[in-house]
């Protein structure tokens, strides 16, 4: 990684107990939104992130005051999000309430599919990526002949019939904590590729296979991959002990694709004390 992130890194886990500035009140907020036409989370120079709707919404609550936030994890383009956790910093001279704050932001996100659900007063210390101590997932796969019309942009369709209960099989390989670097995208800049996996369970429901995951942290596209390797489970072309193999080769050309992006929706931030309770 290079010198400059790994400082910024630093100087940002420094600040994790640091209170607002003077002045400014910190509020949790949880949201929902489709990442369907978005650069993702984060602020780019080539198209409209998620960040820069709910930033514009904000300083539009302050009089045009720039607000600043940081989240508690970055989805990439066209990934959704049904419970994602952010931070804002408001003047605490505003006399807003978290209803207020909620209901506000939510009419200046308009026409945009972003929508606050809760609003919040943060307690002294709390930050939205470095309080949480874990982030769940849920991929989902539309296994049928028939493209999607309802579900389009929100699920993967997967024409060849999956087998659920073998993709569970070679799901058991993954769980605990391993070496990931089979399902780590080349362009991640993690530390480590070390990961603890606590849940990835797949079920079927009709027509939909979900896949859904949890751990304290994820590396870039790890579920993705997990997913794209599944499916080659699922479809018969691989027998589920293939992923036992796939895992301990630490290699990214032995997994499956990356699966596409719209399947994908952050559903649970967990932290030691619910901020929204």
């Amino acid at each position: 990684m290079p010198s400059c992130v790994v400082s910024r890194l630093r100087k940002a886990r420094a600040s994790v107990a640091d209170n607002p500035a003077e002045g400014l009140k910190r509020w949790a907020l949880k949201l929902e939104y489709d990442g369907t036409g978005t650069v993702g989370w984060q602020r780019q120079h080539n198209g409209l992130s998620i960040q820069e709707l709910l930033e514009k919404a904000a300083a539009k609550l302050v009089g045009g005051q720039a607000v600043s936030s940081a989240t508690a994890g970055r989805t990439d383009a066209g990934v959704h999000a049904s419970a994602m956790v952010v931070q804002i910093d408001l003047p605490d001279n505003a006399m807003r309430d978290a209803r207020q704050i909620r209901d506000g932001l939510s009419y200046h996100l308009k026409p945009h599919r972003v929508a606050i659900l809760e609003a919040a007063a943060a307690a002294p210390g709390w930050h939205a990526r470095f309080s949480a101590i874990s982030r769940a997932y849920r991929y989902t796969i539309l296994n049928r002949p028939t493209r999607p019309v309802l579900d389009i942009d929100h699920v993967w369709h997967v024409r060849r019939p999956l087998d659920a209960e073998a993709m569970q099989r070679g799901a058991n390989y993954l769980v605990g904590r391993h070496d990931f670097s089979s399902f780590r995208a080349a362009a991640c800049q993690a530390n480590s590729p070390l990961r603890t996996l606590d849940k990835l369970e797949v079920r079927r429901a009709g027509q939909y296979v979900t896949i859904e995951a949890k751990a304290r942290s994820f590396l870039h596209h790890q579920i993705r991959n997990l997913a794209g390797s599944l499916q080659l489970v699922g479809s018969g072309q691989w027998t589920p002990e293939r992923l036992r193999d796939v895992l301990a080769a630490c290699d990214r050309r032995q997994a499956g694709p990356t699966a596409p992006p719209e399947g994908l929706c952050l559903i649970e931030v967990g932290y030691p004390e619910d901020p929204f309770a």
